[in-house]
């Protein structure tokens, strides 16, 4: 993504908070119509993900792109996810549930990986980190932060090089 093509004023898409739903676990889970999330989770134990098991973490996170959430930004790194994405509305009213998507993504990456590795029991951590994009300015901190940590990681020199990191924005600019 070059963040210069985004540095304009509305040039993101991103969209203001309004009313709020707040439920909590060890951590509070705030949740808005229309809200865009910086959301991570990480791998239970220790247990690091291989190549083909990030890529299937990815396909589970882009599975209900379009149609439960807009899934901005991803990257999946061995022993954790970062996302950003902004929920969609309900035909009926209202957003569809984070945490119902979060767990759909968590409890079929953890189904596929266990069922390849010839294991059972749970993946993922059971809590998740979430934050409300409050302005422009944190969605592109955000952005930057999925984007470079892989570089962070020693894991790519380029965030391109990455096959893990997923970017909306690539798609129509190129």
């Amino acid at each position: 993504m070059n963040a210069k093509k985004l540095k304009k004023p509305g040039g993101t898409g991103f969209q203001p908070v309004q009313s709020f739903q707040i439920t909590r676990r060890c951590l509070p889970h705030w949740q808005k119509p229309g809200s865009t999330y910086f959301i991570t989770w990480r791998v239970r134990d220790g247990r690091d993900l291989g190549d083909e098991e990030r890529e299937e973490v990815l396909k589970a996170l882009r599975y209900w792109d379009g149609s439960k959430w807009i899934l901005l930004a991803a990257v999946v790194l061995p022993d954790h996810v970062h996302a950003l994405a902004q929920t969609m509305p309900k035909p009926a009213g209202g957003d569809v549930n984070l945490a119902e998507i979060i767990h759909s993504v968590k409890r079929h990456s953890a189904r596929t990986i266990n069922q390849k590795r010839g294991t059972q029991g749970p993946l993922w951590q059971d809590e998740r980190y979430d934050r409300i994009i409050r302005d422009e300015a944190e969605f592109l901190e955000k952005w930057q932060y999925i984007r470079n940590n892989p570089l962070k990681a020693e894991l790519a020199e380029r965030p391109e090089d990455y096959p893990w990191l997923y970017e909306k924005l690539n798609e129509s600019t190129g």
